[in-house]
Protein backbone atom coordinates (compact mmCIF):
# COMPACT_ATOMS: atom_id res chain seq x y z
CA UNK A 1 0.00 0.00 0.00
CA UNK A 2 1.58 3.68 -1.12
CA UNK A 3 0.76 5.07 2.69
CA UNK A 4 2.96 4.89 5.04
CA UNK A 5 2.20 5.53 8.88
CA UNK A 6 5.12 6.73 10.77
CA UNK A 7 3.60 6.32 14.20
CA UNK A 8 6.85 4.73 15.58
CA UNK A 9 9.57 7.19 14.30
CA UNK A 10 6.87 10.38 15.77
CA UNK A 11 6.76 7.75 19.39
CA UNK A 12 10.53 8.12 19.71
CA UNK A 13 10.79 11.69 18.79
CA UNK A 14 8.04 12.18 21.54
CA UNK A 15 9.79 9.44 23.88
CA UNK A 16 6.37 7.96 24.49
CA UNK A 17 5.81 4.01 24.20
CA UNK A 18 2.69 2.96 22.18
CA UNK A 19 1.17 1.93 25.48
CA UNK A 20 1.37 5.43 26.67
CA UNK A 21 -0.07 6.41 23.58
CA UNK A 22 -2.99 3.81 23.61
CA UNK A 23 -3.79 5.46 27.51
CA UNK A 24 -3.99 8.76 26.71
CA UNK A 25 -5.81 8.84 23.57
CA UNK A 26 -8.40 5.51 24.89
CA UNK A 27 -7.76 3.66 22.28
CA UNK A 28 -6.61 -0.67 22.76
CA UNK A 29 -2.72 -1.09 22.38
CA UNK A 30 -3.80 -3.97 19.66
CA UNK A 31 -5.68 -1.20 17.43
CA UNK A 32 -2.33 1.02 17.97
CA UNK A 33 -0.54 -1.89 16.59
CA UNK A 34 -2.39 -2.54 13.89
CA UNK A 35 -1.59 1.32 12.69
CA UNK A 36 1.90 1.31 13.82
CA UNK A 37 2.89 -1.60 12.21
CA UNK A 38 1.32 -0.79 8.58
CA UNK A 39 -1.40 -3.07 8.30
CA UNK A 40 -4.21 -0.72 8.68
CA UNK A 41 -6.05 -0.49 6.00
CA UNK A 42 -7.85 2.21 6.97
CA UNK A 43 -8.03 5.36 9.95
CA UNK A 44 -10.59 7.90 11.50
CA UNK A 45 -10.12 11.22 11.51
CA UNK A 46 -10.78 10.95 15.15
CA UNK A 47 -8.16 8.67 16.34
CA UNK A 48 -5.63 10.71 13.63
CA UNK A 49 -7.11 13.75 15.62
CA UNK A 50 -6.51 12.16 18.86
CA UNK A 51 -2.94 11.06 18.12
CA UNK A 52 -2.00 13.95 16.82
CA UNK A 53 -3.21 15.92 19.64
CA UNK A 54 -1.01 14.04 22.25
CA UNK A 55 1.54 13.95 19.79
CA UNK A 56 1.52 17.03 18.72
CA UNK A 57 2.09 16.95 15.35
CA UNK A 58 0.19 17.38 11.83
CA UNK A 59 -1.09 14.40 10.43
CA UNK A 60 1.35 14.62 7.21
CA UNK A 61 4.07 13.74 10.33
CA UNK A 62 2.15 10.75 10.64
CA UNK A 63 1.45 9.56 6.92
CA UNK A 64 3.27 9.50 3.89
CA UNK A 65 2.86 8.47 0.23
CA UNK A 66 5.29 6.13 -0.69
CA UNK A 67 4.59 5.00 -4.72
CA UNK A 68 4.68 0.93 -4.77
CA UNK A 69 7.41 1.11 -7.58
CA UNK A 70 9.85 2.27 -4.76
CA UNK A 71 11.70 -0.27 -3.40
CA UNK A 72 12.65 -0.07 0.49
CA UNK A 73 15.28 -2.68 2.16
Amino acid sequence: MPIRVNLDLMLIRREMTLSELAESIGITLANLSILKTNKARAVRFTTLDAICRVLDCQPGDLLEYVPDDVDYL
